[in-house]
């Protein structure tokens, strides 16, 4: 390892020591979405994470709030949805995505998500959204489950997380594109990396994603 990455890797560790409290704290809000919330809790979030895909978290989350207020998550037409998607890229095809996520998850009239992926572990589950749930890819899927707190040993490989990696030398470059396959391999050296810097799997995505934004959110 040369000096630049060594250099890098020490900083990332004093970052993480001085924020780890915070982090823990975060994570702590993600598990009781699923140990405390209801359905609805936790289908906003993967509502969330489907809007996310090009566009900010910061304006995701306000649009996941107003179809909560306007009672629009588990009843609203796509078009009336669409609406409250300011600021959102792509929201017509998002707002399609979350109807047809939301009948994908309702049984005789009631949402019963947390029933549904609440028998997988987290590979499995992140698995099974992929490929049943458009709108999710594999990075959108780990998001959701570390939102609710089941996924804290997956990689969200969005671009400050990859950046890092790079910086690291984790990875080589930044991938054009990433395959399930090349998601799961820079995954697994992700989490080489954070047993080697001895920072838990769970806090480094929001290291990173801190380090680059200046706050732990979503």
């Amino acid at each position: 390892m040369d000096a630049a990455h060594q250099t890098g890797i020490e900083e990332i560790q004093a970052f993480h020591a001085a924020h780890q409290d915070e982090i823990a704290a975060r994570l702590s809000d993600f598990r009781r979405t699923w140990s405390e919330g209801t359905d609805e809790d936790v289908f906003a979030e993967l509502v969330f994470c489907i809007l996310t895909p090009q566009s900010r978290a910061r304006t995701c989350w306000p649009a996941v709030q107003r179809l909560l207020v306007e009672g629009l998550l588990l009843e609203g037409a796509a078009g009336r949805i669409r609406e409250e998607l300011t600021g959102v890229r792509f929201n017509k095809r998002k707002a399609a995505y979350i109807v047809e996520a939301r009948e994908h998850f309702t049984m005789n009239g009631q949402l019963v998500i947390r029933r549904q992926i609440g028998q997988l572990d987290q590979a499995r589950a992140r698995g099974w959204l992929v490929k049943n749930v458009k709108g999710l890819g594999w990075k959108e899927a780990s998001h959701f489950l570390r939102n609710i707190g089941r996924g804290e040993n997956l990689a969200i490989l969005d671009r400050h997380v990859l950046k890092n990696l790079v910086s690291l030398g984790v990875i080589e470059d930044m991938p054009n594109t990433l395959t399930g396959k090349r998601y799961l391999e820079i995954e697994d050296n992700m989490r080489s990396f954070a047993w080697a810097a001895g920072i838990p799997m769970s806090h480094l995505d929001l290291v990173f994603w801190s380090k680059e934004t200046g706050e732990i959110f979503k």
